[in-house]
């Protein structure tokens, strides 16, 4: 009975020492991995990491010297143009100048000659002289008023690059996008249409509210709002969320826009004092003074962005994703423009 008792107790430890053994072994093995994975494959990741992170080092560098390049060509580019365009427009100026001088002079002398006419001749030596005279005279018929001419303004124009304007709006919606928050003025909103609390989204309902039509600042007919507030300078970037509606109009126009009844004075592109980008179903264009341009789309954007600058004269519309621009407009803007916009299906938004 002992042995048997001690043999129960052998053959536990036993059990357990193969245990321990095999735990060893399994450590062993698990340390080697390890060392292995430090000693081999931590050295090649970082050595692997090192290469990409100079390959896209040398990515950036190249693709930022080629764009400098490329930027530095149309630079000199432009500045050729404008140069060439300044002194076409001073040899011009010049030519003219040269012209009027010379005809000041023939008039002059022509003045001079018929005060000693009228001064010094009897009536029957001016007589004598009439066909002199007469003939004198034509010079100054010949001399026609100045007028005004396109060859003494400089030509913006000579500045217009594709390549410029694209490179300009997509720096200026990255930098100024979302750092102003536009509101919709309730005052002004339509009664087919209504507003969310926070002032950024305008609902179209076919149903007038029950508005005050009183109010001086509401449109009474057409589906429009503007925005709380107007600006007159600087650079202006908003986005409106669109992905809801296939009838709108979004853009910027004059506070003077009169806000009653259903001509086209009130309409928004249908006068001077509107500039918008509009849908209508599969339909996009942009609308001023009547006037519609297509825009042509491959999809419909979820989101339009508008940007404005006043002191360059242009309204641009683009799609905030991509930064590609949908159309652009230049204008000699000459009042403070309000953020505007129309709504006849469903709902629009502003994002920030």
């Amino acid at each position: 009975m002992a042995q048997r008792a001690g043999g129960a107790p052998a053959g536990r430890a036993a059990e357990l020492r193969n245990k321990l053994v095999d735990q060893c072994e399994r450590l062993q093995l698990q340390s080697a991995a390890i060392a292995k994975h430090m000693a081999e494959v931590l050295p090649a990741k970082s050595q692997s990491v090192l290469t990409a992170a100079n390959g896209a080092r040398e990515l950036v560098i190249q693709r930022l010297m080629f764009v400098g390049k490329v930027c530095e060509n149309e630079e000199q580019r432009l500045l050729e143009n404008v140069h060439t365009e300044e002194e076409r427009v001073h040899q011009s100026i010049l030519t003219q100048q040269e012209h009027w001088t010379e005809a000041l002079q023939k008039l002059d002398a022509l003045r001079t000659y018929l005060v000693d006419m009228i001064t010094n001749k009897d009536d029957q030596g001016l007589v004598r002289a009439e066909k002199e005279i007469f003939e004198r005279t034509e010079v100054a018929e010949g001399i026609l008023e100045p007028q005004e001419s396109v060859k003494l303004n400089f030509n913006q124009q000579c500045v217009q690059s594709p390549l410029l304007h694209r490179l300009w709006a997509s720096a200026v919606l990255s930098c100024i996008t979302g750092s102003q928050e536009i509101l919709i003025d309730e005052k002004t909103v339509s009664p087919h249409l209504s507003l969310s609390e926070d002032k950024k989204t305008l609902t179209f309902s076919p149903k007038k509210a029950k508005l005050d039509l009183d109010c001086p600042d509401r449109f009474d007919h057409w589906p429009n709002a503007l925005a709380t507030a107007a600006f007159q300078t600087g650079l202006h970037a908003w986005k409106i969320s669109v992905e809801k509606s296939c009838a709108y109009k979004l853009g910027v126009c004059y506070g003077s826009l009169p806000r009653k009844g259903s001509g086209n004075e009130v309409r928004l592109g249908f006068n001077a004092a509107s500039w918008v980008f509009s849908r209508y179903d599969k339909e996009f264009r942009f609308l001023h003074a009547g006037q519609p341009q297509p825009v042509e789309l491959i999809k419909s954007p979820a989101e339009i962005g508008v940007l404005v600058d006043f002191a360059g004269g242009e309204v641009l519309f683009y799609d905030p994703d991509s930064c590609a621009i949908l159309f652009s407009h230049r204008e000699t803007f000459a009042a403070p423009l309000y953020p505007v916009f129309a709504v006849a299906h469903h709902s629009i938004s502003l994002v920030q």
